[in-house]
């Protein structure tokens, strides 16, 4: 259990989240999440060269990422502070905040700021020399589609997946177009009043287009309307599958940062002193070979066993669930209603950049937890190669 590790309230933002192919398609991840935390700290009136350690998290290269975190600290303006590059899939986010609450905890740093970002559209294709190749034909890989399609150690693409966990515990189509509604309606909830919930943390990203104009993209782009009777007439991904293309995310763009520091620091950097943030634990798993949606459901526990607190403790609980069958799978393990989980938003709607995303689900998990007055939180999610990482968030008003 982590003691020392806490969020400054309002110390984090996600720009909005754009379906692959669309406004973010061209931007260089790297820079454009630089640039905006450039403009978000000064904003807030952060100073940049405070923070005296950056971990980014990203998953898809960029040109000259090589430089990674001393780079992008170098954008923002914090040439002297040092860092890493974190890349675990979807659990990037989710491994940027425990390695920042370790570091915290052990008295290594005092004060990270947390850079994720990605960008799934036009993503590269990697070549490598092959000499000893019939007529010296290279080796290549398009390195989010051929991922997508085939995990190296398991064998089947990240669907087959939530198939077979599927089929193991007999999930249905119907049900699955079910929770998938509901997940609709959520992230409705987040958009009433004029988007109320997502103006609490989401901030506007500005996309150079041409030397004189620039695009402001304000809110997510690209989410098709979706409702139980519009699922109930897609076909399923394969014959015999329970998901169709409506029960999955779609992949996306976009960027998120969170700032992870002691006690003193989050009091001083926090839009409302009285509110704090404290980071409780962390859990991770990895399940049978091509069982990947099963994971949430060992490193939510390992999670909540760590911080002393049990599944009926949480006020609120948010997951990373690009199939449906996570959450159902999680919910029937740990006695919950698949209906009232992630509230506002998941990444099944609002889209899947792989890097920022657990960041964003962090960020919406703790907004709905100091809307209703504090309490317990619980993250966790599925990375590709079978694995998981949860974490437990506890809020106090």
């Amino acid at each position: 259990m982590f003691t020392k590790a806490y969020i400054p309230f309002r110390g984090y933002y996600s720009t909005p989240f754009s379906k692959w192919q669309m406004t973010l398609a061209n931007s260089h991840s790297l820079e454009l999440a630089a640039s905006t935390a450039s403009r978000w700290f000064q904003g807030k009136g952060i100073d940049p060269t405070q923070f005296d350690y950056l971990y980014l998290g990203y998953t898809i290269h960029q040109k000259q990422a090589f430089y990674g975190a001393p780079w992008v600290a170098g954008m923002i303006g914090a040439g002297d502070t040092p860092g890493c590059a974190v890349s675990q899939a979807c659990s990037t986010s989710t491994t940027c905040l425990y390695n920042s609450a370790a570091g915290i905890e052990a008295g290594t740093f005092s004060n990270v700021i947390n850079i994720m970002t990605d960008r799934m559209s036009n993503g590269p294709h990697a070549v490598w020399p092959n000499p000893p190749g019939p007529g010296g034909e290279v080796i290549h890989e398009n390195w989010i589609m051929d991922n997508f399609a085939r995990d190296p150690h398991a064998g089947g693409a990240m669907v087959q997946t939530a198939e077979n966990v599927a089929r193991e515990v007999g999930l249905t189509k119907e049900r699955c177009d079910q929770t998938t509604a509901r997940r609709y309606e959520q992230y409705a909830d987040a958009l009433k009043d004029d988007r109320a919930f997502q103006k609490r943390y989401m901030f506007p990203v500005e996309v150079p287009v041409s030397r004189k104009k620039t695009v402001t993209l304000e809110q997510d782009e690209g989410i098709i309307p979706t409702t139980l009777e519009s699922l109930a007439k897609l076909s399923p991904v394969s014959p015999g599958a329970v998901h169709s293309f409506g029960s999955q995310t779609h992949p996306a763009d976009g960027n998120a940062a969170m700032v992870v520091t002691t006690a003193d620091l989050a009091r001083q950097l926090s839009a409302d002193p009285a509110v704090t943030i404290q980071i409780c634990s962390y859990g991770q798993t990895r399940v049978a070979k091509g069982m990947m949606p099963k994971s949430l459901v060992p490193a939510a526990q390992m999670a909540l066993d760590k911080a002393g607190v049990a599944v009926g403790d949480m006020k609120a609980i948010k997951t990373h669930n690009p199939f449906i069958a996570n959450d159902l799978y999680l919910c029937d393990q740990l006695g919950l209603d698949p209906l009232t989980i992630n509230n506002y938003g998941s990444p099944l709607v609002f889209g899947h950049p792989q890097g920022p995303t657990v960041a964003r689900c962090v960020i919406e998990l703790i907004e709905e937890l100091v809307g209703l007055g504090g309490g317990y939180g619980l993250f966790t999610g599925c990375a590709a190669g079978d694995t998981g990482a949860a974490l437990v968030i506890k809020v106090d008003c």
